[in-house]
């Protein structure tokens, strides 16, 4: 069974035996506070690869390049999210990261930070799908460049047929034509562009607030499999009530 939902029961002690358990854990949260630290120094020092090759990209402003994505900053960061170019609406998990993005914009552009999504779905659906959603942040379409393809988070027919679409730094059966994942670039003061880091599965959870929130309860993330089992998009929840039965979010997100 798993810990997360075990029976409800839960041993019980004083004050001072809360104080002593609450002390000693305290020591090993700053001890992996300041690993999370070291771990972000090593990903800052990753080698950047310089991006030769030129993407263009639909955007409600017309044909954008991605150095043009940076819109004025020096830092990018792309989040890939699942929304082919058949799909009528975006994947649930990439729809509930997405929530966490209201109210941040503005922090990460006052700190050299642009933030843009990106989907290969055409720009009317993204739109369409992105006004329902009642999001603002910024989301184009790469519908018309391999871009997708190349930072691995979109997949051929036969990639996904042979079962060898490379994903999360590794070769394996993606059972999906689209995933989800971060990149980040950096442009330099003559515009030259580098890729700079990537993240993908689980390594999208960072950016999720709401797990961290739910990490600190009694119940914790109360998960089976996967996020999937109780989040939907955040309009088809019924008012006043919680839902641990849904079963309709994509592929990718029970991984």
């Amino acid at each position: 069974m798993n810990p997360q939902t075990r029976d409800p029961q839960h041993r019980t002690g004083t004050r001072e035996e809360w104080l002593a358990a609450s002390k000693a854990l305290l020591a090993e949260e700053k001890a992996h506070m300041r690993a999370g630290d070291e771990l972000a120094r090593k990903r800052r020092a990753l080698p950047w690869v310089k991006v030769d090759k030129t993407y263009s990209f639909d955007t409600p402003q017309g044909r954008k390049t991605l150095a043009d994505l940076f819109d004025g900053r020096s830092q990018l960061i792309v989040y890939h999210f699942m929304m082919g170019p058949d799909w009528d609406e975006g994947c649930v998990g990439c729809s509930f990261l997405s929530d966490h993005m209201t109210g941040i914009l503005a922090h990460l552009e006052h700190h050299d930070v642009s933030y843009v999504t990106v989907s290969r779905a055409p720009l009317d659906r993204i739109e369409a799908f992105k006004k329902r959603m009642g999001w603002q942040f910024p989301w184009v379409s790469s519908n018309q460049s391999d871009f997708n393809y190349d930072y691995h988070v979109s997949f051929t027919p036969e990639e996904v047929a042979g079962k060898k679409g490379f994903y999360n730094f590794t070769e394996q059966d993606v059972g999906i034509d689209e995933m989800h994942g971060h990149s980040v670039f950096y442009k330099d003061a003559a515009g030259d562009v580098y890729h700079t880091y990537s993240t993908f599965g689980r390594g999208d959870e960072q950016f999720i607030n709401t797990y961290a929130h739910l990490d600190v309860t009694p119940k914790g993330r109360n998960e089976t499999t996967s996020l999937t089992d109780w989040v939907k998009h955040h309009d088809r929840y019924e008012a006043g009530t919680s839902d641990a039965s849904n079963a309709s979010g994509c592929a990718a997100c029970k991984s």
